[in-house]
């Protein structure tokens, strides 16, 4: 079974024929290659001949001579059709070495259209990012939304399929599972050696400037770190804490080291930075930042045996909801208190509080409470899982998280 990804075929369909180079970046498994797969079906139903498109990805074997970027250029151009659009498809490109320079080089042919996706943020940093400088967009993808989660089960009731989503997670291969519960954690397992393995190992020989030569060579830090962030988030830390963490343990080891490997589980997007922002001061701090994980399914995975917080797993879940829907997102400090996230997209700005219940007289104070000090008029949104106390209040709306979702 194929999950339709219409949010992010439009996109690609928006930017079609546009001189700019389309790239699609992401965690593996989210459904990049299938997505490229459906939009050059688009491409054929519209009246594109088949031999006007040119899709290579790069974890094919058949492939592996052209990981070379001339040989990739070579061929791509070999197999241009003259006088009409070209539509060039480079799956996982961060395994051809210096890929820039084809892409490059493909870029400034005026009958071609270009896309390429990657599962590493290496993608488009340094030597690439000033290369196309201008001459890209970036289409984040995301594993399942809970809406495309809902629409391909419908077989359950809503708050059902709600739980099933928190506890395997939303990658779109175990979506289409018939029962999770037996075959999840295998393949989670698989997908998270494949990104410590493969990816991070495939990053370091890519690196090719001496500032750019971390050595990421202990996979038991690398895993216990990764244990770790996957047990913090909703919280904020800092290189600092994790250095502590892994100090207390009976291991020494630097500030820079563990720097180091936290941005490693950052780049190949397991997970996803959220700095914080002083309301009141109108800038971004410079600590004690939040990480969230890309999927609550690879989170189960690593931390099985602790006891699960709903509510900071449903906060994960809500800042990836809102990078779904196109906003910036940051974590809002007033005073001594906290705003969950601030979510701003042009001149549009939220402010939301996020929690697994509104019912105890407490935890409504509380959570009401650093929403009022916030003295502008943008929408103030408390999400939560229970339907009791959904209402406005004062100007606050609270509202059921599930339907949030699904909205």
């Amino acid at each position: 079974m194929i999950v339709e990804r219409h949010e992010y075929l439009s996109l690609l369909q928006k930017w079609k024929d546009e001189k700019v180079i389309k790239v699609v970046t992401g965690l593996r498994r989210c459904g990049k290659s299938t997505l490229l797969a459906m939009f050059q079906e688009q491409l054929l139903l519209s009246g594109t001949e088949k031999e006007q498109i040119i899709s290579i990805n790069f974890e094919d074997l058949q492939y592996e001579a052209l990981t070379d970027y001339a040989a990739l250029y070579q061929y791509v151009v070999e197999h241009l059709s003259p006088d009409r659009m070209n539509y060039i498809f480079l799956d996982e490109i961060q395994m051809v070495r210096n890929f820039q320079k084809a892409i490059d080089s493909l870029y400034i042919k005026s009958n071609v259209d270009l896309y390429v996706t990657g599962s590493n943020a290496y993608l488009l940093s340094g030597e690439l990012a000033t290369l196309l400088s201008g001459r890209y967009v970036e289409i984040r993808m995301l594993p399942l939304s809970f809406r495309e989660f809902y629409e391909l089960k419908k077989t359950e009731q809503t708050d059902v399929l709600f739980s099933e989503y928190m506890r395997y997670g939303a990658l779109p291969y175990i979506a289409t599972m018939d029962d999770p519960a037996d075959k999840a954690d295998a393949y989670l397992e698989g997908i998270y050696n494949t990104i410590i393995v493969k990816d991070i190992e495939l990053r370091q020989q890519r690196r090719t400037s001496d500032q750019d030569k971390r050595r990421i060579s202990d996979m038991t830090l690398l895993q216990n770190i990764a244990r770790f962030l996957a047990g913090s988030i909703g919280s904020p830390i800092s290189v600092k804490s994790i250095t502590d963490y892994i100090t207390s343990s009976g291991r020494k080891i630097s500030q820079n080291t563990v720097n180091d490997y936290v941005q490693a589980l950052i780049e190949p997007y397991v997970f996803y930075p959220a700095e914080r922002f002083d309301i009141n001061g109108k800038q971004l701090l410079k600590q004690n930042r939040k990480l969230y994980i890309v999927d609550l399914g690879l989170r189960r995975h690593l931390i099985s045996r602790r006891n699960y917080d709903l509510g900071y797993a449903l906060e994960n879940l809500v800042y990836l909801e809102l990078l779904r829907r196109g906003f910036s997102v940051t974590i809002g400090k007033i005073g001594d208190a906290e705003v969950d996230f601030i979510a701003k997209k042009g001149d549009d700005l939220f402010y939301y509080q996020v929690t697994a219940s509104m019912t105890d007289e407490t935890t409504f104070s509380r959570e009401m409470a650093p929403l009022k000090v916030v003295s502008d008029n943008y929408p103030k949104t408390i999400l939560t899982l229970d339907r009791f106390t959904a209402g406005n209040y004062q100007g606050i709306q609270v509202v059921n998280a599930v339907d949030w979702f699904l909205g």
